[in-house]
């Protein structure tokens, strides 16, 4: 795999400070079912990497020490490791939202039984990679069996209530582009997604669209068809400034399986570890909280994958 931090450290991304923090971000290893193109990660069901009970252990000592209002769990497939629903449930009464992130499909494997109804027993909000809501574009860019099966888990967590205003289970989806693009307006698309899955009876509260960074497996893509510097142009041709005030970093911790510390998944894919000022990076079981208010993020040339056009982020676009 060709390395892409080495093309992204000449910068001159405007520069980024830390805002008030709200989200611990716990990725749980980088095993997962699926081996997807453009995942950042790299994931896929040959890789081992995954959080030690020690850690975890650090991750529920910190929930317990510091308010955190969001914790977001993501991986590879977060639900493949081991402790993830001891996570969940001892996770469940220290912070007010936990996030999922979910490729659907994990759903459907033979040790995951009970899964959906523990997820929405938990409340626990499930952010959903759905690439498509046509069949031959799913199963093209995921592999044969990828849509039926997705449109199975869906349904799944829609019989729970997910989906379902009243109910108060949520249950979004994310886009990503199939190649090196934008993704196109984030509300325009979402009501095609409506309408598309309207067919098969499912619902879902919102769509969040996701630019596809240039690290790992998609970066190395583009590398090898010599596309890099092309799509490179067209996120930094893209740049929005207004969508600087929102980037996720300037709120997030992100903490990798051996509880190190980056300011977003992007940079603990590409080893930019969160910068404190005091130490070459820091762990979860170190940190402190206040002192990360006005720290200046790590930035790097695949930042402006986040701030091109509607902006993008574990949270969709940042523009209306």
């Amino acid at each position: 795999m060709h390395a892409t931090l080495p093309l992204l450290q000449a910068t001159d991304f405007p520069p980024v400070r830390r805002g008030h923090f709200d989200t611990l971000q716990v990725n749980l290893g980088y095993r997962c079912n699926q081996s997807c193109l453009h995942c950042h990660v790299a994931a896929g069901p040959n890789r081992t990497e995954q959080m030690s009970p020690a850690n975890v252990a650090v991750v529920l000592e910190f929930l317990g020490r510091h308010r955190t209002p969001t914790l977001d769990l993501t991986g590879g497939a977060p639900e493949l490791h081991p402790q993830f629903r001891e996570i969940v449930a001892r996770a469940r009464p220290l912070v007010e939202r936990i996030i999922d992130r979910c490729n659907l499909t994990v759903l459907d494997e033979p040790e995951q039984d009970g899964l959906a109804a523990f997820l929405a027993g938990q409340r626990v909000e499930i952010v959903a990679s759905m690439p498509c809501y046509l069949e031959d574009n799913v199963d093209r860019q995921r592999g044969k069996g990828v849509f039926a099966t997705s449109i199975r888990a869906l349904r799944r967590l829609n019989a729970l209530g997910y989906g379902s205003e009243a109910s108060g289970l949520v249950l979004n989806l994310v886009y990503n582009p199939q190649g090196p693009s934008l993704p196109p307006p984030q509300r325009a698309l979402e009501e095609d997604y409506r309408r598309g899955l309207r067919r098969f009876g499912i619902i879902f509260n919102g769509l969040y669209t996701l630019a596809n960074m240039p690290i790992q497996r998609f970066g190395s893509t583009l590398v090898s068809q010599g596309r890099f510097a092309q799509y490179m142009a067209l996120l930094r041709g893209a740049h929005d400034a207004a969508n600087l005030e929102n980037v996720m970093c300037r709120t997030l911790v992100s903490v990798d399986w051996q509880g190190w510390l980056y300011d977003c998944d992007f940079n603990q894919m590409l080893g930019l570890p969160l910068n404190t000022g005091s130490r070459p990076r820091t762990h979860l079981s170190q940190l402190d909280i206040a002192a990360l208010a006005g720290c200046r993020v790590r930035v790097a040339d695949h930042c402006y994958g986040c701030t091109a056009g509607q902006g993008s982020s574990c949270g969709g676009a940042l523009a209306a």
